[in-house]
């Protein structure tokens, strides 16, 4: 799973929708979650975000890697590494 930790207000997150989108299509064995930390703030804290966009990867309920900014070489390939 990869939680897409963002915010409306968030111009590089807009960039990203597309490319999310897109991944989604491309790694249909892997669920993507969009959350915004405005209005799910304790889950954004839980998860120690501090800048957005960041995206959690989490496999059998527990993180396993991280992408902090809008990096979608980086984030296509960490999904790629761990979606087995």
């Amino acid at each position: 799973m990869v939680i897409d930790f963002s915010a409306s207000w968030c111009g590089p997150c807009k960039f990203m929708e597309p490319v999310l989108n897109e991944m989604a299509a491309k790694f249909t064995d892997v669920d993507f979650v969009k959350l915004d930390v405005d209005e799910l703030p304790d889950v954004a804290q839980e998860f120690g975000v501090q800048a957005m966009p960041t995206f959690v990867l989490v496999k059998q309920g527990k993180e396993v890697d991280r992408v902090v900014g809008a990096q979608k070489n980086e984030l296509e390939k960490k999904v790629e590494k761990n979606r087995c």
